[in-house]
């Protein structure tokens, strides 16, 4: 029975084998497939990422010369290995990282090989001391100044743009949140979207952990050369200041999105009245962000986003002027107290808003920003404006008041003709 046992045993473990090693190619085409598939994955998310490691490999293959090129090895020798271990530690994703850690490593490089040459020449007086400056100079410039020059030549990653992106794309998601969180809270759009439809009430969350690669960014920022739209000595630290704002007003939204699904709730009463104020409230915030957002792209002057914030201010007048009256004697203040907490916190979005868009302003006329002439399209006058803004063009005067209310913009013609007299008598010269 031992026996038969121990057999049975052995032709067990022989059977798990040979079923292991049979598994084995399945288990190694799954495992190609899938780097494969994160490989794909990565060039799709960001394409920079592979031309990266395209620059890597190629600042890689022009300091390995000097390893294996024979002649250039002979006077080199194994030091040509630290050339190598240059571009392992120097190159960077973006411009300003590289340039950062080049100069330090150059910097550090060009100390200790002042040490080196101070203890050779205290050594040997009399020995070949140019031969470790000649390879100290040599391995600096052929390790350090390989990497800056690919990094700034070939595709260039530049941590300044990517801050500047980073900033526009934050106040986007906070104006898409404001946007649609007045509908979504007063239960406007019904409740038949599905969660994809409703990611845009999900984006600021991204915000409120961005400051870490906010500031990484500005510190490699700092370092780069002007390029492109940005100048020499570009305002990096005002960024910060704006995505410092951003934060904050996405810590309000962050209180704002608790209260889209509280179990307490405020009541349909309290919601009627104050729906119109909050709603406002929210989406004039949300779109004056948005246009801040787009002129942070465009880098133009944000002069569009002052209507909506003076919008939400006006909302917010309304809203405290409500509260102030006395609609809410009896009331249960439980049903009460959900509604104006919301009220309160949307009045506060609408000061940071504020605050964000000076502070944009401010960047713009640091940075220089271009100022955008505001234009009416045609489309939009009705068919006989145009005329009259050419015949307006022609009065010459220094000083004309002319007062216009609706029911001049929906006068007959026989009334609209009769208007150039009626003018005579508001115009001050």
């Amino acid at each position: 029975m031992e026996i038969g046992s121990a057999s049975g045993d052995r032709a067990g473990v022989f059977t798990q084998g040979r079923r292991w090693l049979n598994a084995l190619p399945v288990k190694f085409k799954d495992k190609v497939a899938d780097t494969a598939r994160n490989i794909k994955k990565v060039g799709q998310d960001d394409p920079r990422r592979v031309i990266h490691s395209l620059k890597v490999g190629l600042a890689l293959a022009l300091v390995s010369i000097f390893y294996y090129y024979q002649p250039l090895y002979s006077n080199f020798g194994v030091t040509a290995m630290w050339a190598i271990m240059t571009v392992v530690v120097v190159f960077e994703f973006s411009v300003g990282a590289t340039l950062g850690k080049g100069l330090n490593r150059g910097m550090a490089t060009l100390l200790a090989s002042a040490l080196g040459v101070g203890a050779h020449h205290l050594a040997n007086l009399s020995g070949h001391v140019g031969e470790p400056i000649l390879l100290g100079s040599l391995v600096f410039l052929q390790g350090g100044c390989a990497c800056v020059i690919i990094s700034i030549v070939v595709f260039p990653v530049w941590a300044g743009e990517d801050l500047h992106n980073l900033i526009a794309l934050n106040i986007e998601k906070l104006g898409n949140f404001l946007e649609g969180f007045g509908d979504e809270y007063f239960k406007r759009t019904g409740d038949a979207e599905s969660k994809d439809d409703k990611k845009y009430l999900e984006g600021y969350k991204s915000v409120l952990n961005s400051k870490t690669a906010e500031e990484s960014l500005a510190n490699f920022a700092a370092w780069e050369p002007g390029h492109g739209r940005f100048q020499f000595r570009h305002p990096w630290k005002q960024y910060l200041k704006v995505g410092t704002l951003a934060r904050e007003c996405a810590y309000r939204i962050e209180a704002l999105n608790g209260y889209l699904n509280a179990d307490i709730q405020a009541s349909s009463e309290v919601r009627s009245r104050i729906q119109e104020a909050c709603t406002n409230m929210s989406i004039e915030s949300g779109k004056a962000l948005k246009e801040l957002s787009l002129t942070m792209k465009k880098m133009v002057q944000p002069s569009s986003a002052d209507s909506h914030i003076e919008n939400a201010k006006s909302a917010a007048k309304n809203l405290k002027s409500l509260l102030k009256s006395g609609l809410w004697e009896d009331t249960d203040l439980l049903k009460v107290i959900p509604g104006i907490t919301v009220a309160s916190i949307l009045n506060e979005v609408v000061k940071c808003t504020e605050n964000i868009a000076e502070s944009v302003h401010e960047l713009a006329s640091i940075a220089q920003f271009k100022s955008v002439e505001r234009t009416v399209s045609p489309e939009k006058l009705h068919s006989g404006q145009p005329q009259n803004i050419k015949s307006a063009q022609m009065v010459s005067c220094s000083h004309v008041v002319v007062n216009v209310t609706e029911s001049t913009m929906a006068a007959s013609p026989s009334e609209i003709s009769s208007a150039p007299k009626a003018i005579k008598h508001n115009m001050e010269v």
